[in-house]
């Protein structure tokens, strides 16, 4: 037997190898550059060969497949193994996270076993990145996908292994793109994959300061995953739009830099407060200066859906257009309450009802005023009383009484002149008896 191996050997050429197994099978090896042909016949079937044609089946970068196993021995019609393997406990590092090599029995999205292929260990990969896409071609080569919404760093343990795979150092490349990651804006050149790899949040009307009204889109981008395991979580950033037209290195899209967390139930953990307050946003050249996103308890919900779709319920903004003042009115409160052509109601003052201590030391002005005097003392707010808006002020004068007088008063002067007039008469004929 052992010069029939030899003589395989011999025929095969450099990189050919020829072993029997320890169950008595012989076992053929190509290097990663030689193919083996065998011919049947009743010599080699006694052998237990059949026809064979195979190429190499130990590999090397950069001819590898998505097929090819991560470690293992070269076996005659078997998978295709890189040349230097991995082991287990092996790591391979992605964005800090670790993924660990197992020689069976791997569980989550953190372990992988050195008998998976190149496509689990890619899949792995974009899962712990939160990217997908990552591809191995058909020369060979493997392309790992940053996505959009952060850097990527992969590093190994097994530098000789990760050289196989094609990378002889660690990976550090930016995102799709450039620009900063995680909490930057997302440039013109990467917004088709933004949109890919992002959920719709609505949109809503905001106005500046002037009254404009602009248009806020909003997006939703996962960043983590509660499917990764211990130490990770569903979180999500929220993006507003801030060029509708980006290009190139614009920036199209800005994360407010808030992280939400949700809880296994699908409640919203983070931020526990009310809402978050967005500084200087910007929208096609608008300001809109701070912006406040209010999110009441239960007002936001993940649920787990591998559509990609969302439901928006409401979303409500307390924002107006500019107006104009058309009418002023007094409510029953004093407050004088503004009515605009935006249909915007505005508290403009207060009437409010006071005393005095000393009402009569009170200084009287002009138009029915009064000015507080030391002897009247300071106002005093909270005067028993109402105010009636729209009404106008009763009189306290009883006008029939007051007629009556001045008639009484008219007659009394006609009477008092009539005694004059006879009087005069009177004299004026005693004068003319003297004369």
């Amino acid at each position: 037997m052992a010069d029939i191996l030899n003589a395989i050997q011999t025929a095969g050429g450099a990189g050919v190898t020829a072993s029997l197994s320890v169950s008595g099978n012989i076992q053929i090896a190509t290097g990663t550059g030689t193919d083996v042909a065998i011919g049947s016949g009743t010599a080699a079937t006694a052998l237990g060969i059949s026809s064979v044609t195979r190429g190499g089946n130990v590999l090397s970068s950069p001819a590898i497949s998505g097929a090819t196993v991560l470690s293992g021995s070269a076996t005659a019609g078997g998978a295709q193994v890189l040349t230097s393997g991995f082991s287990a406990g092996d790591t391979i590092t992605v964005n800090g996270q670790t993924l660990t090599f197992m020689a069976s029995g791997a569980s989550g999205a953190n372990q992988i076993n050195v008998t998976d292929n190149i496509t689990t260990l890619l899949g792995k990969i974009d899962a712990l990145s939160g990217a997908s896409g990552s591809s191995v071609s058909s020369g060979g080569v493997i392309t790992l996908n940053t996505g959009t919404v952060s850097n990527l760093t992969v590093s190994s343990s097994n530098s000789a292994a990760f050289s196989a795979l094609g990378f002889t150092s660690t990976i550090t490349r930016n995102r799709e793109g450039g620009g900063t990651a995680g909490t930057g804006g997302v440039i013109g050149n990467d917004i088709a994959t933004f949109t890919k790899e992002s959920i719709s949040g609505g949109a809503v009307t905001a106005y500046n300061a002037a009254g404009t009204p602009v248009n806020l889109q909003l997006r939703w981008a996962k960043t983590d995953s509660a499917s990764l395991g211990a130490g990770h979580s569903d979180s999500w950033n929220l993006f507003y739009q801030t060029d509708p037209n980006a290009t190139g290195t614009t920036v199209g899209w800005v994360n407010t830099g808030q992280t939400f967390t949700f809880a296994a139930d699908g409640s919203l953990t983070s931020p526990s407060g009310s809402g978050i307050t967005i500084n200087n946003v910007t929208v096609s050249g608008q300001s809109l200066g701070s912006v406040a996103f209010n999110i009441s308890s239960g007002g936001l919900t993940q649920y787990a859906s591998t559509s990609g779709a969302v439901t928006i319920n409401t979303i409500t903004q307390n924002g107006y257009a500019a107006g104009q003042l058309r009418s002023v009115a007094v409510n029953n409160n004093g407050v004088v309450v503004g009515t605009f052509s935006n249909g915007q109601n505005l508290n403009l003052a207060q009437v409010q009802l006071s005393h005095f201590n000393g009402t009569n030391y009170l200084k009287a002005m002009d138009g029915g005023a009064y000015a507080a005097t030391e002897q009247s003392g300071d106002a005093i707010d909270g005067a028993s009383g109402t105010i009636s808006g729209s009404s106008l002020e009763g009189s306290n004068t009883d006008i029939a009484d007051e007629f009556t007088k001045l008639i009484v008063t008219q007659q009394a002067y006609s009477a008092n002149t009539k005694v004059i007039t006879t009087a005069n008469s009177m004299v004026q004929d005693l004068l003319n008896v003297l004369r």
